[in-house]
Formats: structure tokens, sequence, C-alpha cells
């Protein structure tokens, strides 16, 4: 592990402190914890996670219209024409 040094405003310490005496684990572990998300949740996601994704949303909404796939540019122009008004 490589020690490094920083600095928490009184009120992180405190939080920190009364999660970690909750949890029965050191200040250090929760801050190594909170970078492993964080660097985690900055990763690119995998071919696969975005595919998995993309999936996950089909069939989500229902539009009531059986033909979105031919007149989907028909659709659009009427609902920007009703933004614009």
């Amino acid at each position: 592990m490589v020690r490094t040094q920083i600095q928490l405003t009184e009120e992180q310490s405190r939080q920190l402190k009364r999660i970690a005496r909750a949890e029965e684990v050191s200040v250090a572990e929760l801050i190594r914890r909170s970078v492993d998300q964080f660097l985690q949740a900055q990763a690119d996601p995998s071919y696969e996670e975005r595919k998995r994704r993309a999936l996950e949303v089909i069939g989500i909404a229902a539009s009531g219209q059986s033909d979105i796939s031919t007149n989907h540019d028909r659709y659009l122009a009427e609902i920007y024409a009703e933004v614009k008004k």
C-alpha cells in the first residue's frame, strides 16, 4: 500500500469516525472503499456492460403508435411544432 496524507474538514472526520465505529473498520478502510467506488464510477463500462444497459431499456416506454419506425420524422416534426408554440 502507498501511504497518503489528506486533510478533511472537522465534519468529514467526525462522520467518518462514526461510520467506521459502526462498521467496525478503520477510517482508512472507509476512504479506500470510497476511492474504489469513485474509480469504478469513472471507468468506462465494457462493451458487454454497455450492451446490457442498452438492452435493458428496450420496451420500457410505449408510444401507443404502431408505425413509429416508418413515420418517425412526421412525429418528430409534430412534436417540434408544438414546442415552438
